[in-house]
């Protein structure tokens, strides 16, 4: 008797592993940065449960050192500017492009005091920029326009000073740099505090509007192809909500990622200069990995071809899922 006990137990044992193993959600590992724009990634781990995931987010400074943590197995999946997953993929990093994030995002803001109403005007200034992003592609495309030269060092047309993102308002408010390529909502927040004023949205170079980028793993694209399609289900219903509720939108951003730090009207602005989107594609990977090529950002020896590494099928098949556009 004792013995038909045990064997009952032990398959009632077997039996509730193998439902808990069942039920366990997928750890998905993110790597994010803390702007405006990047709000929608940020809330795929509110939403995650009803995919059967658990998404672990890490917050970064700016996109090209999310590249060590992705080498080092680490993340899984990350929020990036196409300019630093371009860099990571032309040292060998394992990814590819899934979707895109956000449009826009960037402004180049001059000092309150500087009387700079032209690019042209940029000789002989100091502009802050951060390393490695679409920032600095779009300054460099600026300049090239009007034809000025550039350098880190002194010498050229325009030093370059390359900072932390963080970093860039306080410098220009205390009158180290003269203008700065910013991202958002820290941009709208200079304007917004009296120190900044906007001299233009850098769109207007062969560039155009640049789009962020959401990197996944080859890893998890590969040999996890049931977990990427859910990834990918929950980017696009996390955008999609984002999209269709503006004001949850603004109040996770706001009180969620910000802790109160910024306005509704920083937010406003911001994203109104960055907008919510799912897409992005080949044809603009390729024009940014030829442009880095010419600016030489990202000194790539061996520059990644768009169409080998950026993977589309699995969005397309999420947004036809969720009903998306």
């Amino acid at each position: 008797m004792s013995r038909i006990l045990s064997q009952l137990l032990a398959l009632a044992v077997a039996s509730c592993a193998m439902i808990s193993s069942a039920h366990a959600e997928d750890l998905v590992r993110l790597g994010n940065l803390k702007f405006a724009h990047y709000g929608a990634i940020s809330y795929m781990k509110e939403i995650a449960p009803k995919y059967n995931l658990k998404i672990d987010e890490r917050m970064f400074a700016k996109g090209i050192d999310i590249t060590p943590a992705i080498v080092s197995g680490q993340i899984d999946i990350a929020a990036s500017a196409v300019d630093a997953a371009i860099a990571g993929r032309a040292q060998g990093v394992p990814t590819f492009v899934v979707a895109g994030f956000a449009e826009g995002g960037a402004r180049i803001v001059v000092g309150k005091n500087s009387n700079i109403k032209s690019i042209s005007e940029f000789k002989g200034k100091k502009v802050g920029v951060a390393r490695g992003g679409a920032h600095e592609l779009l300054l460099f495309a600026e300049l090239n326009k009007y034809n000025l030269t550039w350098s880190d060092k002194p010498g050229k047309d325009v030093q370059i000073v390359y900072m932390a993102f963080a970093d860039l308002n306080q410098a220009l408010n205390a009158g180290d740099i003269d203008a700065m390529a910013q991202s958002e909502p820290q941009a709208s927040q200079a304007i917004s505090q009296g120190f900044g004023v906007e001299l233009l949205k850098p769109y207007d170079t062969e560039l155009g509007m640049p789009v962020r980028a959401l990197v996944m793993t080859e890893e998890m694209y590969k040999n996890k192809p049931d977990v990427a399609k859910r990834v990918l289900q929950l980017f696009v219903e996390a955008t999609k909500t984002f999209i269709e509720n503006p004001a949850l939108a603004e109040k996770y951003v706001r009180e969620q990622m910000f802790k109160g730090q910024i306005t509704s009207q920083d937010y406003k602005d911001a994203i109104g200069n960055s907008p919510f989107t799912y897409n992005i594609t080949v044809e603009h990977v390729q024009k940014t990995t030829d442009l880095m090529q010419k600016y030489n950002v990202g000194r790539m020896a061996n520059p990644p071809v768009a169409k080998d590494w950026v993977k589309l099928d699995q969005l397309e098949a999420a947004k036809a899922a969720i009903g998306a556009k």
